[in-house]
């Protein structure tokens, strides 16, 4: 279940900017740059009851923001680091499903479902994210049918890309899988400022959740693409050598 400490902090400007008070820190947070792709959508009035609820939640890293089976009750925007959603499947096994990125919205699925969260967040690094009462984000969106699309386009592309994800974690060979999320990774995080070394940083562990395989299927893969010159590892940053052949390797599956 989600659980709120005493850092809740409620946006209090004209320009819906929160005042967040975090140990001795104070920092404002311009949810209008922060939301704006949704924020342009709404009208004032609407501006104005987003600004009254929305909250900034910190977490640690590895920290859970909800748990399998929990109600939904919040629409969540992540502002800064790095959030898994995972499943945990038999025998406990968890598995990432999707990595969320700034400024992307989540937890709102299981809500507009009627249903009971289905899967766990947690903070893969430091994050910050703003948090808004699915019922406000409901009475949002039956009053403004742009909203109403907005959120409909936003489902429809995670849903495409389930599904291509569906495909290749079932169809390819691990070392297609692999070669698969390192791309996902790199399209969605892009690269550090070498051209070549991924923007996100996972264990390996991590990184064989994320690719339906085992962590030892996954460090012996690695270890392969690193002597064949596709990839070279610094404990968790991976620098893609050989793009080219790394997606040639994806392709093959």
């Amino acid at each position: 279940m989600l659980l709120f400490s005493n850092n809740h902090y409620f946006c209090t400007s004209l320009q819906c900017y929160s005042e967040v008070v975090y140990g001795q820190d104070n920092i404002d947070v311009d949810l209008s740059t922060s939301l704006s792709e949704a924020w342009r959508i709404l009208t004032d009035q609407e501006r104005l009851m987003l600004r009254e609820t929305a909250t900034i939640q910190y977490f640690k890293r590895n920290e859970m923001i909800y748990c399998e089976g929990d109600e939904a009750k919040d629409l969540m925007c992540l502002l800064q680091g790095t959030i898994k959603i995972s499943k945990r499947g038999v025998g406990g096994r968890s598995q990432i499903i999707r990595i969320i990125k700034p400024i992307h919205h989540f937890g709102y699925r299981a809500y507009f479902a009627r249903e009971h969260y289905l899967t766990d967040a947690t903070a893969f690094e430091a994050s910050k994210v703003c948090i808004i009462p699915m019922t406000v984000v409901e009475s949002l969106i039956r009053a403004n049918s742009n909203l109403a699309v907005y959120y409909i386009r936003q489902l429809s592309v995670d849903l495409g890309i389930a599904d291509s994800r569906t495909v290749n974690l079932s169809q390819k060979h691990i070392r297609g899988r692999l070669a698969d999320s390192i791309l996902f990774l790199r399209d969605c995080y892009g690269l550090e400022d070498d051209n070549a070394t991924l923007n996100i940083y996972l264990t390996r562990e991590e990184l064989a959740n994320f690719s339906n395989m085992t962590t030892s299927n996954a460090i012996r893969t690695l270890t392969t693409f690193v002597a064949e010159h596709i990839i070279s590892i610094d404990r968790r940053k991976l620098k893609i050598i050989d793009e080219n052949r790394l997606r040639k390797v994806s392709r093959m599956g």
